[in-house]
């Protein structure tokens, strides 16, 4: 099964931001532990949380696109039998 382009791009989107998340959250922790603990863990959350959405994102647009394509295949399908039957 061959992907496209928009399939590679996406795929590689979605590693580099898995890749951002563990080594964000990690950098993200160690750069404002000097505030103190809580503080440091609250932030790193709230990263982690933004970064989810954009994982989520991009994985709304391959979803997204599977369907087009999907959709796309059907719609060929219903004409040939639309014209199928009109003949």
């Amino acid at each position: 099964m061959q992907k496209n382009k928009f399939d590679r791009i996406i795929s590689f989107l979605l590693g580099a931001s898995w890749a951002i998340v563990i080594f964000g959250a990690f950098i993200t922790f160690k750069l404002f532990s000097f505030l103190g603990f809580s503080l440091a863990l609250f932030i790193t959350i709230i990263f982690i949380i933004v970064s989810f959405f954009i994982i989520l994102t991009l994985d709304a647009f391959s979803i997204n696109r599977k369907k087009y394509e999907e959709s796309k295949k059907q719609t060929k399908l219903l004409e040939e039998i639309h014209t199928a039957l009109i003949k």
